[in-house]
């Protein structure tokens, strides 16, 4: 074998040994692209499912929020609607005329007089403009007085420093009485779904 045989046959193993190392390479190369592929499309689908929660979580956020900020508004609907329901009541309260006026008030002065003694002196304080009609009532009560002026839509407050008791039947207490007693049946008949 001469010598140039013999680097002919290194320079062609080099030769096959260089394509087998590139063709490696290559193959390689192509694994790590198709894998960088992949991690690629990964990595968008995943992005994509975030941004689609992301979407949906401030979608329902939103919704909520839009929900809420309704139902307060609703709410704040019916509580003027109550306010004003409540005003036209204390409204027809105050313009109370006549028997009916006197009927009411009467009542709650006979109940008030179930709290004080017999011989108790007994002031009653009114609205000012029902000293009149007060004075009237009172006739036909011993040791009850007119004591003054009381800022209500009617009705009576009556104390006795011998009991030292006060009662507190003014139209307006009973009035909030009531009110609060069945504040939910008036805004269920008010406001029927």
């Amino acid at each position: 074998m001469s010598l140039d045989t013999v680097v002919e046959d290194i320079r062609e193993e080099a030769h096959a040994r260089a394509e087998d190392i590139r063709a490696e390479g290559e193959a390689r190369a192509e694994e790590i692209e198709s894998a960088a592929e992949e991690d690629a499309e990964e990595i968008v689908d995943d992005a994509a499912q975030d941004v689609e929660r992301e979407i949906e979580q401030l979608r329902e956020q939103r919704l909520s929020s839009a929900k809420l900020e309704a139902k307060q508004k609703r709410l704040e609907a019916r509580r003027d609607v109550l306010g004003d329901v409540h005003d036209q009541v204390e409204d027809e309260l105050a313009s109370l005329e006549g028997d009916s006026r006197k009927e009411l008030t009467q009542t709650l002065l006979d109940a008030a007089s179930d709290e004080f003694d017999a011989d108790d002196d007994v002031s009653v304080y009114g609205r000012a403009s029902d000293e009149e009609l007060l004075e009237e009532i009172l006739e036909s009560y011993d040791g009850y007085s007119f004591a003054g002026e009381y800022d209500c839509l009617g009705g009576v407050v009556v104390e006795s420093e011998q009991s030292r008791v006060r009662v507190n039947n003014t139209f307006d207490s009973v009035l909030e009485d009531v009110w609060e007693d069945n504040l939910r049946t008036i805004s269920n008949q008010l406001f029927e779904q």
